[in-house]
């Protein structure tokens, strides 16, 4: 059994989880592997996977209790620092506001930039920091909502 990482910080004890990145996984198969930070490669079983998460994506971050098995290291339990991209996309779709209302979002926008910016640019200066930080604000959002 691989020994766990513990530093004494203070009154409190902090544990090292070892971590890595995906480096393949075959879901037919039930395995992969995961390329610790410091160390030898992991062997990954479905069983050390999560509820729910069916396979992992190559590059994925994620912590993991390690065991010594017959072939070598191998994950006993697996959690998903961040989640794959694909789901993440799946999300921002799923709660990306109707065009009806984007329409209506950006007209605004355009009208307050028409009344408030466009003006003080022309006079040769930038608006105030507090309008132009929400204004920004603003357009990013609007920016994420048309790049989903």
């Amino acid at each position: 059994m691989q020994a766990v990482d513990t530093t004494q910080t203070r009154t409190r004890w902090v544990t090292r989880v070892p971590s890595g990145r995906v480096k393949w996984y075959d879901a037919e198969k039930g395995f992969g592997f995961v390329s610790q930070e410091n160390g030898d490669d992991v062997h990954v079983r479905a069983a050390a996977l999560p509820a729910g998460v069916q396979s992992l994506k190559a590059g994925q971050k994620v912590e993991f209790s390690v065991a010594d098995g017959r072939r070598g290291p191998q994950a006993l339990q697996v959690r998903l620092v961040d989640a794959p991209p694909s789901i993440t996309a799946t999300i921002a779709a799923a709660n990306r506001r109707s065009p009806d209302e984007l329409h209506g979002l950006l007209e605004d926008v355009i009208k307050l930039i028409d009344s408030k910016v466009l003006p003080e640019l022309g006079r040769g200066r930038y608006p105030d920091k507090a309008l132009g930080k929400r204004i920004g604000d603003v357009m990013r959002a609007i920016a994420a909502e048309l790049d989903v």
